[in-house]
């Protein structure tokens, strides 16, 4: 029972990650507000909007892969490292203006998910 468990959370959050490298990429503006620290109007397409794209797009195959070709164990490292993300997703837009809703609300939240799935990879 708890092997389909992480695994499906795993391959949810990596899914869901990879979309939205997707969504920065395809409509960078809208996926910042959402982010919780909307970008400047007027000044072209920050390169940080591109960078986040390009990241979350590729933790998320990433995490696909692993889940794909390699073992619990491996895939729980995975989550435990690319935690740090939402981690430090969640102090940027403090930092920034954003919200605490926002900041606790999504990205802590996510980084509190993606570790729960890691301990749940562990036990395996």
């Amino acid at each position: 029972m708890l092997t389909p468990l992480a695994y499906g959370l795993a391959i949810v959050l990596s899914l869901f990650i990879a979309f939205i490298g997707v969504r920065f990429l395809v409509a960078p503006r809208a996926s910042a507000a959402g982010y919780g620290v909307p970008a400047a109007e007027g000044q072209g397409d920050p390169a940080y909007l591109t960078v986040k794209g390009v990241r979350d797009l590729t933790y998320g195959l990433v995490g696909l892969a692993l889940i794909a070709f390699t073992g619990a164990e491996a895939v729980a490292w995975f989550m435990l490292v690319v935690a740090l993300a939402p981690l430090g997703d969640t102090v940027i837009v403090l930092r920034h203006g954003g919200t605490r809703a926002v900041a606790f609300g999504i990205h802590f939240a996510t980084a509190v998910v993606v570790l729960l799935d890691a301990a749940l990879l562990f036990a395996l």
